[in-house]
């Protein structure tokens, strides 16, 4: 298929699986966006009135969760479904839950979160492995896998945006169900596309098949794949000692991406309420014309960076996949849609209120952004080993924090509501942003490389209990803000997520040459 590359030398297949994971994290973010918001919203407000510590504490076990069960869908794929079909009932799945939530009926709130959590163990760790399946130049993937955490923040900006938009300004339930209806579309785009990734992702059973069948090598679409199936034959025969020193590598990583996600992952919870209930997000004038051209700016150019991907993908594959672009085509012209009223109702206010929700974005959109730079530094000269990316990553996100500590100053103690600059939450996204890139994409690039072959979902699925632990401890810390301010202030809150990252950076600064030695020829 070297005729039929989309952009920067990687296959349409990538892309598929792109869109896919866009609209996943579309809904999956749309609903996080909300989901404290919701439950800590008075009644008047349409919510449920809970308290702070309450709300973070669901938030806790929710996003925890939703990390815990890829171990089983990894396990589910490895053995018995494969990564495919694991793929589409874990969509479908998510499907359900989103819409059970829009009812906002106590049963079928517990019932939405309930499928998504079940939902996201089949999907997400399948879909990651289908990614790094698609190459042998192992330089080329971590660049590949840098362009789906693009698709994954694309999804997560358009997520948060619109559903956070609809769901403060017009109804909860409103936006939880609009999160529900892209899922249902990756799942279709995806399902009508499959025959493009070959043998990739098929059931243990279909390749067993395929294996027996002298002729399979007809369903092999190009050489990419036929290469890749050739370098699972040389990583099988890999000697134990070193599946082992790198299975070890894999689990430092996994350890040490607690600590970056315990801290990034207050971004959907004492962050929200930071932005929510301490921020000046009321705007007149000069400043809100001027901050509703740079949120125009903020939707569309990423839309439109989105729709060129769109058009160059289906020039490649509609011949051949003409439902699944199609589905995919419905899906781009309802979001652009949904984008224009917006935008429109927003010029048309006198005020604007910035939603608490917003602020989410700016993480997505500095992704967007700054993607296409990292992933041209991982290629090149410049690029330093794994674990140098990871030090890296976690010292940005902890300066990140020091800027809000030191934004949160103002505050005095115990205060329960303020009105600082936005300015810090914006200057923190960006140093978080930063710190991600170095360690998100590059930690799944990693898992992929390492993994031995008959376990990379299961591999996959360990990588993500290390984001359980962190996404649970992160809604636990965060619902002691009320209490810490109480006692100290918010700077001080603020300041536990600055330290422990930064010294966790630094003690993997000094674990560098020892990893790399364990990763046997990896960089």
């Amino acid at each position: 298929m070297n005729q039929l590359q989309v952009q920067q030398g990687h296959p349409p297949a990538l892309y598929i699986l792109f869109f896919t994971e866009m609209w996943e994290r579309f809904s999956y973010y749309g609903m996080r966006a909300l989901l404290v918001l919701f439950l800590t919203s008075s009644f008047m407000e349409g919510g449920w009135a809970w308290e702070r510590q309450d709300a973070l504490q669901l938030y806790a076990v929710y996003t925890g969760l939703v990390y815990l069960t890829p171990i089983i869908g990894g396990l589910i794929a490895d053995k018995l479904l494969g990564y495919r079909k694991a793929v589409i009932l874990g969509a479908l799945i998510m499907t359900i839950g989103h819409a059970s939530m829009a009812f906002e009926t106590s049963f079928f709130f517990y019932l939405g979160l309930t499928c998504l959590i079940i939902g996201n163990g089949l999907f997400k760790p399948n879909i990651s492995s289908m990614v790094g399946q698609l190459y042998t130049d192992e330089k080329k993937k971590d660049s590949a896998y840098t362009i789906f955490y693009m698709g994954i923040n694309a999804g997560a900006f358009l997520g948060i945006l619109l559903c956070g938009y609809i769901g403060e300004k017009i109804g909860w339930s409103y936006g939880f169900g609009l999160a529900g209806v892209f899922m249902f579309f990756g799942m279709l785009q995806f399902s009508f596309a499959q025959k493009i990734f070959g043998n990739i992702g098929l059931s243990p059973k279909a390749l067993k098949k395929i294996e027996l069948n002298p002729d399979a090598t007809a369903y092999i679409h190009n050489k990419a794949f036929e290469s890749e199936g050739n370098e699972r034959e040389v990583q099988s025969a890999t000697p134990k000692q070193i599946d082992r020193d790198r299975i070890i590598v894999i689990s430092v990583f996994a350890f040490f991406t607690i600590f970056f996600w315990w801290a990034f992952e207050q971004a959907g919870g004492s962050m929200t309420i930071f932005a929510d209930d301490y921020t000046a997000r009321v705007l007149e004038g000069t400043s809100a014309s001027a901050f509703k051209i740079s949120n125009t700016l903020l939707t569309v150019v990423p839309m439109i960076i989105l729709s060129v991907v769109l058009a160059n993908l289906f020039k490649k594959t509609f011949s051949k996949y003409a439902l699944s672009n199609i589905f995919l085509a419905t899906s781009f012209v309802i979001i652009w849609g949904i984008v224009i009223w917006m935008l429109y109702r927003e010029f048309r206010a006198d005020a604007t209120e910035v939603p608490a929700s917003w602020f989410g974005i700016l993480n997505s959109f500095f992704i967007i952004a700054l993607a296409p730079l990292f992933s041209k530094i991982w290629e090149s000269k410049l690029n330093p080993t794994g674990p140098v990316k990871f030090a890296i990553g976690l010292i940005l996100l902890g300066l990140g924090f020091a800027i809000l500590a030191y934004g949160s100053m103002p505050i005095e103690q115990g205060a329960k509501t303020a009105s600082v600059s936005m300015i810090w939450l914006i200057m923190a996204y960006l140093l978080h942003t930063m710190g991600e890139l170095c360690i998100s994409p590059v930690g799944l690039s990693y898992v992929s490389k390492l993994a031995p072959v008959k376990l990379v979902g299961l591999m996959f699925g360990i990588w993500f209990i290390s984001n359980f632990i962190a996404n649970f401890l992160a809604g636990i810390t965060g619902s002691y803000i009320d209490a810490i301010t109480e006692k100290y202030s918010l700077t001080v809150f603020f300041l536990i997520f600055t330290i422990i990252p930064i010294l966790a950076g630094f003690v993997m600064l000094g674990l560098n040459k020892m990893l790399v030695k364990k990763m046997h020829g990896y960089h």
